[in-house]
Formats: structure tokens, C-alpha cells, sequence
């Protein structure tokens, strides 16, 4: 276990000030032996986070593109880990990111090569980046893609299969080791919020089980994903109820790389997902024992209930443009339906109590039931409230309506975050280059629920004047767009990143370049069509290729000339969506203060990926019919950096 510190500690003197003089020396003196460009932001950044670690406070750490910001948080949360003995927590954006935080050549890396650190950062993946081994089963009886889950089943480790215990194992099952399968083939085999892993019997052989238990020793650095992060935090007291240990252990410090996402991610973590399928797999466990006619009459018309209602709620449930999530329809009948149903499973509970004590029932069973059955009760509750939460019907292709999934989410998840994450007296870093409106962090911090939160903003080192170009084009039909690309894909030689808002407009595009030879001349890597960061590894090393993206309009990092142009197909304006239908409804101004606000950090995070380094240069093409309101132009304008005029282009029609 790593312990000792790069420097040589007194006890008699303050930890974090010899900590912050230390890593004045890296910056100042270590790194720039080394070759690294001396930045006055990282020093500048370096004593800002001094006084959030030394205080135990949190800080908004907002530093533009090259800075070096990852450098100063990673040395802070190292050297605090090791005086803690607790392991620091870098949760990012989203599985792509970490992958970037980690690989050879990674700002981790780099420290443990320049400075002779050896650092112990461990990944701590989120559940469904593993595979799930009964989902396998299924699919390999299936019809579809019987080969390649048949070739995944017989590469298992030989100990998934043996019944006797285990004398060596190893993590297994990560999604990146299977990069060539798409989403959808992953989707097929990969854990989802529907497993029940309690009453697994092949949990103590699972991939993300075995991967808990080593992230779980690391010394130095847990790196996981704000949604991970989140569901530690929403399961925390829950999983200890069971007996189970938290997701994650006990830590030092906690940064929030992108840390403008992590409301988001707060959101996805308090949700609730239910379905009747999993009700009736559930509830139907208790009837393996021997049960009175009662509850297995009551347990009987709850399975039915559960049924009618589902149905009602994806007959009734709307479709929504340019969405896979259908809009729910509040009615009385609906209401009435919903009623009916909390009051059948509060019989069940009330016949579960007297069963209890005939120990007629397994204990362990009984537990998951009743808790099951709690959660059913609160989300039902929660339904019957909209003003506070927004909520949906997801139904994947093929499925009959009772195969639906009703999907409800809190609106505002501050209290909770003010409760259990930022009352934990620990410092937690926000850091990102987009945290301010205007100059203000009070947006950010009013959404989080943290009032006291220190803050500080850099500017990027970069001349985007001299280094970026930027041209905007009010367009809307697609066969202008396709027009326009072509021209600028030639222009850059390829070499580019497509953002696309949607992931309809993405397989849209797809479909149609499908059938323009001239788009023939150039390799296209589709998000999707294999796992993300397999793609980006592709993207980098082959300079001429396209990739097209719909979740890359953050954190991807790739300089030199792969990299030459960032084309945006669209304004990335938030979605119709039944999440953001309720923001709207909510706002005195929904365009300014909804759809503007979204938009325009999307956008400037997409400027972002573009220059990553002082030699590069590029080009950067917007496109969107909004582009021709003048009140859109001119916010498009104020985030665009200082110095850089845009080129009003016009596409000939044929």
C-alpha cells in the first residue's frame, strides 16, 4: 500500500501547506526539467486548491482548455489520499473520459514517469459496463448474433464455471474488452437496472463483483463515473440495510471532472425504473414456499393489476419527436388505476407481517420482497405528485405494452446532494472549463445546493485567434448540410469530429452519406457501432478518418492533426423530451432560460475540442437554421473566443 509521500513530511508542520510547496516545485521546477511548458494558470490553480483542501471546503475550479487542470487536482487528491489513508474519488463525466484519464499516455501516466511516483488508480466501472452472465445465457439461446456471445460464453474464465471455490480469480467481463460488439449487441448482454443480483446465484463469480473487490483496495485514486458515483451515494444506507457493502469505500476527496454534468448524473441516480416483468418475478417468489390462501389471492391480483396497469400507461403514454422516451398522459383513470394498485400491494405487506411470523418464508426472500415492495410504494407516491418530478414510458422495439417501463425522475436532487455528499466536511473539486454563466457561479451552485463553495476561473492559454477558424452557416435542410460538410471535409482532408445533438440526426446522416459516392472517399467512424473509446483510439491513429459523435461534445482530448476540424451538424439545443418539457413549464422564459443556457455550454464545450495543444490549428463549422435569429447569433458570438470572427457561409443550390 502506498503511503510515503514525495516529499519529505514533518509532522510538526502543516500537511497541505508541504503538500501545496511540493507541487509548486513540480510545476515550477520538476515538470519544466522534464519538458512541460511552465503555465502560470497551473500555478495560479495550484494555490486556489490548497485552500479548499486545507479547509475541507468545496470548490468550483473552473480552467479553460490547457491549462493543465487534471495535473493540479491529481497531485492534491494523491498526496491527501496518503495522509488520510483513504483513497480519492475522480469521478468523470462518463466511461469515455476515464478511459482517456487512464490510458499509456494519460496525465497519470505522465506523473508516475516524470516525477518517479508510482500511483495505485484503480477503476471503478458502473454496473453496466459488465457483463451480466444470465443475460448471456438468454442471448445465446437467441437468434440473433448466436456466434459471437457463443465465442464470448467459451473465452469465460475457467472459474466462472467451476462450482468449487475459487483459488485465484481475476476481473473479467468489462465492456472494452469486447470492443468490436455495438450497442445494441452489448445491450443484449450487459447488466441493466432489471437484474436482481441479491438472489444471484452466480453473483460471487461476476464480473463486476470480482472488479469490486479489487477497485475497493486502491491506495491512491478510485476513478469511476459521476453516474457510479451517484448510485454509491443514492445506495449508501440501503446496501448497508442489506448487509452489503457500498459501492464505493470510504474516501478522502472527491473531484468532479466536467462537473457541470454531475446534476444530471444526480438526476439518472434518484430515479426510479419500473416494470411489470420484474414485479412479477419478484413477487411471484414468495409463492415457492408454503404460503396462506390469502396472500397467494392477494399476491394474485396484484400480478394482474401490475399488468392492467402497464398496459394503461403505454396506451395512454404519447410519442414525442426526435425522442425514444413517450410522454405520459395523467388522466383520472390512470390515477384511480395506480391507486388500486399501492392499495393491493399494501395488502401484500399486511399479509407479510402475519406470514413472518408462521416462518413459513425464507428470511432472505422475504427481505428482497419487502423491499422491492417499499420502493414500488414510494415511486408510486412520488407519481402521484408531477409537480414535483418529471416522469416516462420507455418501450424498446418488439416489446408488447406490459413490457414497458415507466421511468419517474426528481426534478431538483439539491437536498439530496446538500445531505449526503456535501455535508461530508471533505474537499470536493468541481472542475471543468464551462461552470460560470455570465461571470457567476451562482447558477451552478443553486442547482447543486452548495452555498458556500469557493470558486475561481482561468482563462486558456491558447491564441484562438491565430490557431482557430470558425465559420457559421444558418442552414436547415439536410441536403444543404450534406452539401456544406463535403466541401468542409475536403477542405481539412477528413480528419474530423462530426457533434451531432441527437442520435436520430446521427443515423440519419449515416443513412443518407450511405447513398452520395463523393462521402466514399473518406473512413467514418459511427458512435455505436462498437465501444466508445475503441473508436477514439481508431479515430487518432488513422489521421484522415470522421468520427461522428453524439456523447463526445465534452472531454475528448486528442491533439495534433487527427483532429482538424470539429463540424457541428446542429445547434445542440436540449431535446423535446419529457425531461425538458417539464423545465420549460417551469420557466417564466423557457428559451432563455432552458434552451439558450444548454445550448450555448454544449456549443463551447464542442469549441473545446478542437485545440488540445499550441501547434494545433483548425476549423470549426456550425450549422443550424437558429443561426439566423439574431438573438441566437448573438450569444453564438460571445462564447466564441476572444479574437475569433466567424465566416458567414452560404451553400449554392444545385
Amino acid at each position: 500500500m502506498a503511503t510515503t509521500y514525495p516529499f519529505d513530511f514533518d509532522p510538526k508542520q502543516s500537511f497541505i501547506q508541504q503538500a501545496s510547496d511540493w507541487i509548486a516545485d513540480v510545476f515550477y521546477e520538476r515538470l519544466p526539467e522534464a519538458g512541460f511548458e511552465l503555465r502560470d494558470e497551473q500555478i495560479y490553480m495550484a494555490f486556489q486548491l490548497e485552500r479548499a483542501y486545507s479547509e475541507k471546503q468545496t470548490i468550483f475550479a473552473e480552467a479553460g482548455v490547457g491549462t493543465g487542470k487534471t495535473l493540479v487536482y491529481l497531485l492534491y487528491a494523491i498526496n491527501y489520499a496518503r495522509y488520510t489513508r483513504k483513497p480519492a474519488i475522480i469521478a468523470c463525466a462518463d466511461e469515455s473520459l476515464i478511459e482517456q484519464l487512464v490510458k499509456p499516455e494519460g496525465d497519470i501516466a505522465k506523473l508516475a514517469r516524470h516525477l518517479d511516483l508510482t500511483i495505485d488508480a484503480r477503476l471503478g466501472k458502473s454496473m453496466d459496463q459488465y457483463i451480466c452472465l444470465n443475460k448471456l445465457d438468454e442471448a445465446r439461446g437467441g437468434i440473433e448474433d448466436v456466434e459471437a456471445y457463443g465465442d464470448i460464453y467459451a473465452a469465460l474464465p475457467d472459474f466462472v464455471h467451476n462450482p468449487a471455490t475459487m483459488q485465484a480469480f481475476h476481473p473479467y467481463g468489462n465492456r472494452k474488452d469486447y470492443p468490436e460488439l455495438n450497442d445494441e449487441q452489448w445491450k443484449a448482454i450487459g447488466w441493466d437496472v432489471f437484474q436482481d443480483c441479491l438472489v444471484c446465484s452466480r453473483r460471487h463469480r461476476c464480473g463486476q463483483t470480482l472488479s469490486r473487490e479489487h477497485y475497493r483496495k486502491a491506495a491512491d485514486i478510485i476513478i469511476c463515473s459521476h453516474d457510479f458515483y451517484m448510485e454509491h451515494v443514492w445506495t449508501y444506507e440501503a446496501r448497508k440495510r442489506e448487509g452489503q457493502l457500498p459501492l464505493l469505500p470510504e474516501h478522502s476527496s472527491v473531484v468532479f471532472d466536467e462537473g457541470h454534468l454531475l446534476e444530471t448524473a444526480a438526476q439518472k441516480a434518484l430515479t426510479y425504473k419500473l416494470k411489470h416483468s420484474v414485479f412479477e418475478s419478484i413477487i411471484t417468489r414468495l409463492l415457492q414456499g408454503e404460503v396462506r390462501e390469502e396472500l397467494a389471492v392477494a399476491i394474485d391480483e396484484a400480478i394482474e393489476q401490475s399488468e392492467h396497469l402497464f398496459q394503461l400507461l403505454a396506451s395512454g403514454s404519447r410519442a414525442v419527436t426526435g425522442s425514444e422516451r413517450r410522454e405520459v398522459v395523467m388522466s383520472d383513470e390512470l390515477l384511480k388505476e395506480v391507486n388500486r394498485f399501492g392499495a393491493v400491494l399494501s395488502a401484500i405487506e399486511e399479509e407479510l407481517v402475519f406470514e413472518s411470523g408462521l416462518f413459513t418464508l425464507d428470511a432472505y426472500q422475504l427481505t428482497i420482497v419487502e423491499e422491492h415492495i417499499e420502493m414500488l410504494q414510494i415511486a408510486l407516491n412520488l407519481f402521484k405528485q408531477p409537480s414535483g418530478l418529471i416522469s416516462w414510458i420507455e418501450q424498446e422495439q418488439g416489446q408488447d405494452q406490459a413490457g414497458s417501463t415507466l421511468v419517474i425522475m426528481p426534478k431538483l436532487v439539491k437536498e439530496i446532494l446538500k445531505e449526503r455528499v456535501f455535508s461530508k466536511q471533505m474537499p470536493i473539486v468541481f472542475s471543468s472549463a464551462t461552470l460560470s454563466v455570465n461571470g457567476s457561479f451562482d447558477y451552478m451552485a443553486e442547482s447543486l445546493g452548495t452555498h458556500q463553495a469557493l470558486s475561481f476561473s482561468v482563462a486558456s492559454p491558447y491564441d484562438y485567434e491565430q490557431q482557430m477558424s470558425v465559420a457559421i452557416a444558418a442552414i436547415e435542410s439536410q441536403e444543404e448540410k450534406l452539401a456544406l460538410a463535403l466541401a468542409r471535409l475536403r477542405q481539412s482532408q477528413g480528419r474530423a469530429l462530426i457533434l451531432f445533438p441527437s442520435k436520430e440526426e446521427l443515423l440519419r446522416f449515416k443513412r443518407d452519406i450511405a447513398a452520395l459516392p463523393d462521402y466514399s472517399a473518406y473512413r467514418f467512424l459511427f458512435e455505436g457501432t462498437a465501444e466508445i473509446s475503441h473508436l477514439i483510439d481508431a479515430f487518432q491513429h488513422d489521421e484522415a478518418s470522421v468520427l461522428c459523435a453524439v456523447t463526445l461534445w465534452e472531454g475528448l482530448d486528442i491533439p495534433g492533426p487527427s483532429l482538424s476540424q470539429v463540424i457541428m451538424w446542429s445547434l445542440p439545443f436540449p431535446p423535446n423530451d419529457p425531461v425538458f418539457a417539464a423545465k420549460r413549464r417551469d420557466a417564466a422564459d423557457p428559451f432563455g432560460t432552458v434552451d439558450m443556457p444548454y445550448m450555448l455550454l454544449r456549443l463551447k464545450q464542442g469549441l473545446g475540442r478542437l485545440i488540445r495543444g499550441r501547434d494545433d490549428s483548425g476549423l470549426i463549422t456550425i450549422m443550424g437554421k437558429e443561426l439566423a435569429g439574431e438573438r441566437v447569433m448573438e450569444q453564438v458570438n460571445r462564447i466564441l473566443p476572444a479574437g475569433v470572427q466567424p465566416e458567414l457561409l452560404t451553400v449554392r443550390s444545385n
